[in-house]
């Protein structure tokens, strides 16, 4: 059994271990319950999650470049049917 400094150095390191170990899990504890009121006020907040909104913008990024495909289509078979009809061609459609 160790005497004197050597065991009052002992303890204290012991002590501090302790400590440490009881903080770390006081730590986590403390996490884990805000992450879970953070999540249950998100939730209530009626927010999209990042991959829904990514989804959603692509859709419409894809709509956009499908729509101005179309009208520029549009336009151009307006022309050949105004060239073949013999009638001026329509103004091309103003874009909103």
């Amino acid at each position: 059994m160790s005497t004197g400094p050597n065991r009052i150095l002992d303890e204290f390191a012991k002590l501090m271990t302790d400590a440490a170990g009881a903080a770390q899990g006081v730590r986590r504890e403390v996490e884990t319950a805000f992450k879970g009121q953070a999540e249950r006020v998100l939730n209530s907040m009626d927010l999209v999650q990042r991959e829904e909104f990514e989804a959603a913008r692509d859709m419409a990024a894809k709509a956009r470049e499908e729509n101005t495909r179309l009208a520029a289509r549009l336009e151009t078979l307006e022309a050949k049917l105004a060239e073949l009809t013999g009638q001026a061609a329509a103004k091309p459609r103003s874009k909103k």
